[in-house]
C-alpha cells in the first residue's frame, strides 16, 4: 500500500480544487419507511426531498430553506434560459450563503455538466469555457461523465479529453466517467485508469472511480445495490482491501461516504462518530487512517453550517492518531469549499475543543498556538 503517495497527490488535488457504528457493520440501506419510523430528524437538519413542505420565499424569491430538488430545479431553469455560467454563479452564491446546501451542491453541479454537454452537442471546449470550480468542480465532473458515456472510443478518449492541461479535477472527472463506461465494474475501471502514463494521474483517476462507486450523486440507491450484501458482511470495507496497493488509499478514503448514507446520517447524527469507529475495521489492512481522514472530510461536508459540532465528532475516538486524521479531513474539505485566504484559520478559530483546534491549526499549516 502506498498511503504516502496518495496523501501527497490528494493534497495537490485539494489545492487545485480549492478540492459506523461501534458494532454495526451492516451497510444495507434503510428503506424510506424504516428511516421515517426509527428516528427524528436532527435539530436544524435540512429536508432533502421533493415531498417536504415548501417554505415561505424570501424577498428575493428564494425559499427560506433549500432542498436538493428546489435548488436543482431553479438552476436547471436558469441554465435553460441563459447559460451554464449564470447557473453556476448562482450555485456558488447560494452554497456560500447557505452552507448546508454543500450537502447536495456537488451532485447538482454534476447534473448541470451533463445537461451542458447535451445542450452544446458534445462541444467539450465550449462546455468547459464557463467558470466551473464551484462545488468542488462538480460541473466539470458531470461534463466529463457525459462525454465518456457518449464516446464511441472511450479507451482512447479518456487519455485525450483533458489534454493538454490534464488538470487534476478533469482527470478525477474521467474516473467518474469510467464508472459509467464500465457499468461500475471495478477491475475494468482500474484497467482504464492504468492507461494513464503517470502514477499520480492513475491515482487521481481512481479517486473519481471510488467516489462514483460509493456516492455516485451522494444518494444513488442503484449504486448501493451494486455492493453485494454478502461481501459487505464478510468484509465491511469491501472492496478496498482487495484493491492493488496503488489504489487502496483512495478506496478507503471514500468508503465512509457510503457508510454514512447507508446509516441515514441526515436524521441520525450518531452515524458520524459511528463511522469513525467503523473505520477501525481497516486497521488490519492499513487503511484506517485513510478511512478516518475520509470520515472527517464527509463530517465537514455534511455539517458546514456547524463547524464546531463537526469538530466535536473528531474528538470522539479514543486514539490520538484517529482524532488527528479526522481533523485533517475536516480541514481538507473546509478549504475545498472555501478557497479564500485564511480559510483554515477561520475554521480553527471556531473550534472550542483545544486539542482538536491544535490539530486543525497543524493540518492547516498554521502555528499550533493562537498567539
Amino acid at each position: 500500500m502506498q498511503p504516502r503517495v496518495f496523501a501527497v497527490v490528494t493534497a495537490v488535488l485539494l489545492a487545485v480544487l480549492g478540492l459506523g457504528s461501534v458494532l454495526v457493520t451492516d451497510w444495507t440501506p434503510k428503506s424510506a419507511a424504516t428511516a421515517a419510523g426509527t428516528g427524528a430528524q436532527r435539530p436544524g437538519a435540512v429536508p432533502d426531498t421533493a415531498a417536504s413542505p415548501a417554505p415561505s420565499p424570501s424577498p428575493t424569491g428564494d425559499p427560506a430553506v433549500w432542498t436538493r430538488s428546489t435548488l436543482r430545479n431553479k438552476l436547471m431553469a436558469e441554465m435553460d434560459a441563459t447559460d451554464p455560467g449564470v447557473a453556476l454563479a448562482d450555485l456558488d452564491r447560494i452554497s456560500k450563503d447557505k452552507p448546508y446546501t454543500v450537502r447536495f451542491c456537488h451532485p447538482i453541479a454534476h447534473e448541470l455538466g451533463h445537461a451542458a454537454v447535451q445542450r452544446y452537442h458534445q462541444d467539450f471546449q465550449k462546455v468547459i469555457s464557463f467558470p466551473h470550480e464551484t462545488c468542488a468542480a462538480g460541473y466539470l465532473h458531470g461534463a466529463v461523465e457525459e462525454m465518456l458515456a457518449n464516446s464511441k472510443d472511450p479507451q482512447s478518449d479518456i487519455l485525450t479529453l483533458c489534454a493538454p492541461a490534464n488538470t487534476g479535477p478533469c482527470i478525477h472527472g474521467v474516473g467518474h466517467g469510467i464508472m459509467f463506461v464500465t457499468k461500475q465494474d471495478i477491475p475494468a475501471a482500474r484497467a482504464l485508469c492504468d492507461k494513464f502514463p503517470s502514477q499520480s494521474r492513475r491515482i487521481t483517476c481512481s479517486e473519481g472511480v471510488f467516489m462514483q462507486l460509493f456516492a455516485p450523486d451522494e444518494e444513488d440507491e442503484k449504486a448501493k445495490a451494486n455492493l453485494p450484501a454478502d461481501k459487505l458482511a464478510a468484509e465491511p470495507l469491501y472492496p478496498c482491501p482487495e484493491q492493488p496497493a496503488l489504489y487502496q488509499s483512495a478506496c478507503f478514503f471514500y468508503a465512509p461516504t457510503f457508510f454514512l448514507s447507508s446509516h441515514d446520517y441526515a436524521n441520525h447524527p450518531e452515524a458520524f462518530p459511528q463511522a469513525l469507529q467503523w473505520c477501525l475495521n481497516a486497521q488490519a489492512g492499513g487503511g484506517a487512517q485513510d478511512c478516518s481522514r475520509g470520515a472527517g472530510s464527509r463530517i465537514m461536508k455534511y455539517n458546514l453550517d456547524r463547524p464546531d459540532w463537526a469538530a466535536q465528532q473528531c474528538a470522539t475516538p479514543k486514539d490520538t492518531w484517529q482524532r488527528q486524521a479526522c481533523t485533517q479531513g475536516l480541514v481538507s474539505y473546509y478549504t475545498v469549499n472555501d478557497t479564500s485566504a485564511g480559510a483554515a484559520g477561520r475554521l480553527c478559530a471556531q473550534i472550542t475543543d483545544k486539542q482538536i483546534q491544535g490539530y486543525c491549526r497543524s493540518a492547516g499549516g498554521l502555528s499550533t498556538t493562537l498567539d
